[in-house]
């Protein structure tokens, strides 16, 4: 089994890494820290000789280009890609792209990894994308106008949209390659014991500090990563949401066709100055 991750330096994503590690024939960290990523390794005994690091950058499109044709060069075929990485941000930032930070590391980037990965995951063996969500989703209010929060952005409701975001990137993939032997599926970790949120401010950094005695460590966060990386047919459909390893119904926002297919056209259209000629339809 061959699995590409982001986000795989700490918390979930580590505790994923060194889960997944044995059953692996190879693990490619997709990182932005490439120090980390290499302190895991030397700490991982299981990954000895059968990992290596790509840096990417979420917030950067070009490097996530970059990361895509490297991953391309190392393997010709992909088992599961888990698109891990993501994060809350107490402020408005716009990238060098163009796009607003939250967005663009918590979904359009792992939206173009996940498009120019598509030739390496439809193999005979069928390729598995597994978009780590969040419960958080249920708070989404999205203005179809501004699906970026440019104008009234705010840094919960930009993380609860984005959120949102993932499970309908993960139905429309399941919808649009589920028949080339793709499948994908969302999941809500838990509340889990990490740096997650340590930059937040205001309310939110309020409702963290109340709920840390309650949340779940990384190892017990990254359960449902793991089932769905290792398990050869997920219950539910292709497509699904899963928390604590079971597939779990969405609401109708989430459920929304028009909703997804406005999110796929918008997402398509801003990515297609990082596309190159061999990309898929």
């Amino acid at each position: 089994m061959k699995i590409a991750i982001t986000g795989a330096t700490s918390g979930i994503g580590a505790e994923k890494v060194k889960a997944l590690a044995p059953l692996c024939e190879h693990l490619f960290l997709l990182v932005r820290n490439e120090k980390k990523a290499r302190e895991l390794i030397q700490s991982t005994p299981s990954l000895a000789n059968k990992s290596t690091v790509i840096y990417c950058d979420l917030s950067d499109l070009k490097s996530v280009t970059k990361a895509a044709a490297t991953l391309s060069k190392k393997t010709q075929s992909l088992d599961v890609l888990i698109n891990n990485a993501g994060g809350i941000f107490p402020e408005k930032t716009i990238t060098k792209d163009g796009h607003e930070q939250t967005f663009s590391i918590n979904h359009l980037g792992h939206f173009l990894l996940t498009y120019l990965s598509l030739p390496l995951l439809k193999n005979e063996n069928g390729g598995k994308v597994i978009n780590v969500s969040s419960e958080a989703y249920k708070a989404a209010n999205v203005n179809k106008k501004d699906l970026e929060l440019k104008d009234n952005f705010g840094s919960f409701k930009a993380y609860a949209n984005v959120k949102l975001f993932n499970i309908l990137f993960t139905k429309s993939l399941a919808e649009k390659h589920g028949n080339e032997n793709i499948s994908a599926y969302a999941l809500h970790p838990g509340v889990v014991n990490t740096n997650f949120g340590g930059q937040s401010n205001g309310f939110f950094k309020f409702l963290l500090l109340l709920a840390k005695p309650f949340m779940i460590s990384p190892k017990k966060g990254a359960e449902t990563g793991i089932f769905l990386a290792t398990t050869e047919q997920a219950p539910g459909n292709n497509g699904g949401y899963f928390k604590n390893s079971k597939a779990t119904k969405t609401n109708s926002t989430a459920s929304s066709k028009p909703l997804r297919d406005l999110l796929w056209e918008y997402s398509l259209a801003e990515i297609q100055p990082f596309l190159t000629e061999t990309t898929p339809d």
